[in-house]
């Protein structure tokens, strides 16, 4: 019951500290990690433990599919250039500045070690940056190379972290004999998870219940990783490449009420998630903070502080330079070479859930273990910190043009849209409710027609009016509610109705 009851604690905490992070433009992660340390020194804290090989597979499992699901196809291939030069060089450049800093600090640290702290605290965490960017918009392709790059990154690091990791327990390492099994894994994970994604596509076609369609997509999260960990292929490629197959086919045939729903349930699972990673790892920091006394506690804060710093040098270092070189891909042809592009990419490089989730899974006999996980906690927290609250006036100050590529594509495909929707009433019947639909469709594409991009109106002419009609409905009835002249299992019935209603005539931004 105890357990229970702390853990009711930490979610509503969790919840204040991220509507704290709202208020104040910042990622919520920063805030979950500050909460982390927090719970380090609060006495009587349950001791709480999570079996290492399960680590991974709880948080990144969901994680990666959320994002792979949001990912866009075509945007990666426009902008390959950046997001590979991010996700691998950026990745491997990082692990190995990190494991010589490692190795300068602490002499006695295995290379293997030092080599899989370098990868723990690589990749950027999208989470941390996304929430940013709800606040202080960043131009749409540096966003698209951001997101492409927290997506594939993790393959690099975690394909760098599992060679480390081997090595570290075996205490040799022979890459000879590593080689061929290790791209043979790549390779499979690359025709594996879109396989497996057409078969999910085509089991769970006709899975109309939202309940059961999102439990689906959990155990496909959940059961892909563990098969391909089994089968010992890439889990971050198969689960990535499988999102990216599904999200590419399943929006034609999967039923919009369970989409609408999964939406706000996935949003849920991955707060929950970075809420669970931090609680977790600042737990774990209370007995490594007693193990580690006098001269290793200040070796520890050494190492900890020197990795941050490296992390965040070594990010500017590559981004930089690059910013003028137009085969890179972060110039755009045409363009003047700028710092601003560059330097907003390199600060968005927050560390955040796939470094906490790689800290603890480390086995209890790794070398260091206590070391490497109060180091990748405190890079977490840094660049959190550092980076995390003041990227939005960063962004403020550089005010980085963007020309809306989302936006007018948008106004293009409705105005698409409206059409095909007007030629759908052509064969009705003139009816009264007909004519004032067909009247409405007219008006929005006539307003696309004089506008100069040809775009078409956010909402219908009779959207406000059709808002107002239905809030004065749902008053209504519940005002009859009140007075006891319907139950509540009609009034909740309605009730859906008219928020389906009011769906339909809210645009996007104002849900």
């Amino acid at each position: 019951m105890l357990i229970f009851e702390w853990v009711v604690g930490v979610l509503f905490g969790a919840v204040l500290l991220a509507g704290v992070a709202r208020r104040l433009g910042a990622p919520y992660p920063a805030f979950l990690a500050l909460g982390g340390v927090g719970l380090a020194f609060v006495p009587g804290v349950p001791n709480l433990r999570l079996d290492p090989e399960l680590a991974l597979a709880l948080f990144l499992a969901p994680v990666l599919l959320d994002a792979g699901f949001d990912a866009s196809v075509r945007d990666l291939k426009e902008n390959w250039r950046p997001v590979f030069g991010l996700a691998v060089g950026a990745v491997a450049v990082t692990t190995l500045a990190v494991a010589v800093v490692a190795r300068l600090v602490v002499p006695d640290m295995p290379l293997s070690a030092c080599i899989v702290l370098g990868a723990v605290v690589a990749p950027p965490d999208a989470v941390a940056a996304l929430a940013v960017l709800k606040h202080a918009p960043m131009p749409h392709r540096l966003a698209t190379i951001l997101r492409g790059e927290s997506l594939l990154n993790d393959a690099a690091s975690l394909l760098i972290y599992r060679l480390g990791v081997t090595a570290a327990m075996a205490g040799t390492f022979h890459p000879a004999e590593v080689a061929p099994a290790f791209l043979l894994g790549v390779v499979a994970s690359l025709v594996v998870g879109p396989c497996l994604g057409l078969l999910f596509v085509a089991v769970t076609r006709r899975v109309t219940d939202p309940a059961s369609a999102i439990v689906m997509q959990f155990v496909a999260a959940f059961g892909i990783w563990l098969a391909a960990e089994r089968l010992e292929l890439s889990g971050v490629l198969t689960i990535v490449t499988f999102a990216v197959t599904v999200a590419r086919w399943a929006p034609g045939i999967t039923a919009p009420r369970a989409r609408v729903i999964s939406y706000a349930v996935w949003d849920t699972a991955v707060f929950v998630l970075n809420v669970l990673a931090f609680v977790l790892i600042g737990i774990q920091i209370d007995p490594i903070r007693e193990r580690l006394s006098g001269a290793d506690a200040w070796q520890a804060l050494i190492l900890a502080g020197a990795t941050f710093a490296t992390v965040v040098l070594t990010r500017l270092a590559w981004v930089l330079p690059t910013t003028g070189i137009r085969g890179f891909g972060l110039r755009q042809a045409g363009a003047p070479a700028r710092l601003g592009p560059g330097l907003a990419l390199s600060w968005a490089g927050m560390r955040g859930i796939v470094t906490v989730a790689a800290a603890l899974a480390l086995p209890a006999q790794f070398p260091y273990r206590d070391l490497v996980v109060v180091t990748a906690f405190v890079t977490v927290l840094g660049t959190l910190i550092v980076q995390g609250l003041t990227l939005r006036p960063l962004l403020a100050h550089l005010r980085l043009e963007d020309d809306d590529p989302v936006g007018r594509e948008t106004g293009w495909a409705r105005a698409a849209a409206y059409e095909a929707a007007l030629e759908s009433l052509a064969d009705a019947e003139d009816e009264p409710a007909t004519d004032a639909l067909r009247a409405e469709f007219r008006a929005a594409l006539a307003e696309a027609e004089a506008h100069d991009e040809g775009l078409a109106p956010e909402s219908l002419p009779a959207d406000a009016a059709r808002r107002r009609a239905v809030e004065a409905a749902r008053d209504a009835v519940l005002a009859l509610r009140r007075q006891g002249r319907i139950g509540d299992d009609a009034y909740y019935l309605l009730e859906e109705e008219f928020d389906w209603a009011e769906l339909s005539a809210t645009p996007r931004a104002e849900t």
